[in-house]
């Protein structure tokens, strides 16, 4: 990955951080972090 790729992708998820925390009052970040989570968990279950 070249370094002109990770910026724009590195602004690309902050700029969705940003909309969703004017939009949504992060609703749409919280519930990835919440299905994250429940993955974790599961992930860990197999292990």
């Amino acid at each position: 990955m070249t370094t002109r790729i990770a910026l724009c992708l590195g602004a690309l998820i902050v700029l969705a951080l940003g909309l969703d925390a004017l939009r949504n009052d992060m609703a749409g970040t919280l519930l990835v972090a919440k299905k994250f989570m429940d993955l974790i968990e599961y992930l860990a279950f197999w292990r």
